[in-house]
């Protein structure tokens, strides 16, 4: 009889590289998250290295609004500290977002626009 195991490499301990998210503060998770949904709308909006290639305008819109709903809803929470850069950063999509559409939205209709108010250049 073979030992399934033979050959394979040890597989992680998955307990000691896992923190407990009780110990994770809150302001943390809200960044992590911000962080993530600005990095996808930036890829969405083809700001990436690639490009155009994964352009994608609705999927963008989408994540910039879930993006300012968040960076609205939590920003008393977190600390002006944390949220002015997660403001610049939405601002910086939004404007992104206005100058990558070929038929921009109007003054406060664009993306996350109904919880930021509308966004100029």
């Amino acid at each position: 009889m073979s030992d399934a195991n033979a050959g394979k490499p040890p597989a992680p301990d998955f307990d000691r590289m896992t923190r407990d998210i009780a110990d994770v503060p809150a302001v943390e998770v809200i960044t992590t998250v911000a962080v993530h949904l600005m990095s996808a709308a930036a890829v969405n909006l083809g700001l990436a290295e690639e490009g155009p290639q994964h352009k994608d305008l609705d999927e963008a819109r989408k994540l910039i609004n879930a993006l300012a709903g968040l960076v609205t809803a939590s920003a008393t929470e977190i600390s002006s500290f944390h949220a002015a850069p997660l403001r610049d950063g939405l601002k910086s999509l939004q404007l992104a977002f206005r100058e990558a559409s070929v038929v921009p939205d109007e003054p406060g209709q664009g993306p996350g626009e109904k919880f930021t108010g509308p966004v100029f250049g």
